[in-house]
């Protein structure tokens, strides 16, 4: 059975990079010049590209927390699986992920660059989710769909895959119209599929 609770919102490269620039604007009018641009992996690492490209900041890093094991199934808790491999003390922190969801993911992520010593750290999604526990000090958009972002197409495929049964082709069938419908290429869908070996 699909789940009729979820309802997707797939934005497309072009989308996602005109709510960047709308968003390194947003930031380049305020006084804030941070020092390092901190990245939320994976989700955030293609948007603190973006950001990066256009904010030209001293340095950029990543660190990597996971959260969901498949759509709309989260851990309990945020797990913080590779941490800062470089300095913060007394730095001005930008800190970006893609989305801003139950908030846990980014007040782990603060609460680490805090211990390691940063002074300041602002936030910035592309998108927030209303409940969130964390409201991002920049976002372009507030959603209460699940998000599919065009850098983890596959990996939602397989997910809906796996809470399917093989033989159960109407609810996938569904599950993939609804993606198509919330604004995945039909043809990406398509050739994304013929990589999986499930199929």
């Amino acid at each position: 059975m699909t789940d009729p609770l979820i309802t997707y919102e797939a934005p497309t490269w072009n989308q996602i990079h005109k709510m960047l620039l709308s968003q390194s604007e947003k930031i380049c009018q305020t006084p804030y010049k941070p020092d390092i641009i901190v990245a939320i992996a994976q989700g955030g690492t293609i948007p603190m590209r973006i950001l990066t490209d256009i904010l030209n900041p001293p340095q950029t890093t990543t660190i990597q927390i996971e959260l969901y094991t498949s759509i709309a199934h989260p851990n309990t808790q945020p797990t913080l699986k590779q941490p800062l491999t470089v300095p913060v003390n007394d730095k001005k922190i930008l800190l970006v992920d893609d989305i801003s969801d139950s908030g846990q993911t980014l007040n782990l992520a603060k609460q680490h660059l805090t211990e390691k010593g940063a002074t300041e750290i602002k936030t910035a999604t592309l998108y927030a989710k209303p409940t969130t526990q964390t409201p991002p000090n920049y976002a372009e958009k507030t959603t209460t769909n699940w998000v599919v972002f065009p850098w983890e197409i596959k990996e939602t495929l397989q997910n809906i895959l796996k809470k399917h049964k093989k033989d159960d082709i109407p609810a996938i069938n569904n599950e993939f119209t609804k993606l198509i419908k919330a604004g995945m290429p039909n043809h990406l869908l398509k050739h994304v599929l013929k990589t999986l070996p499930e199929l």
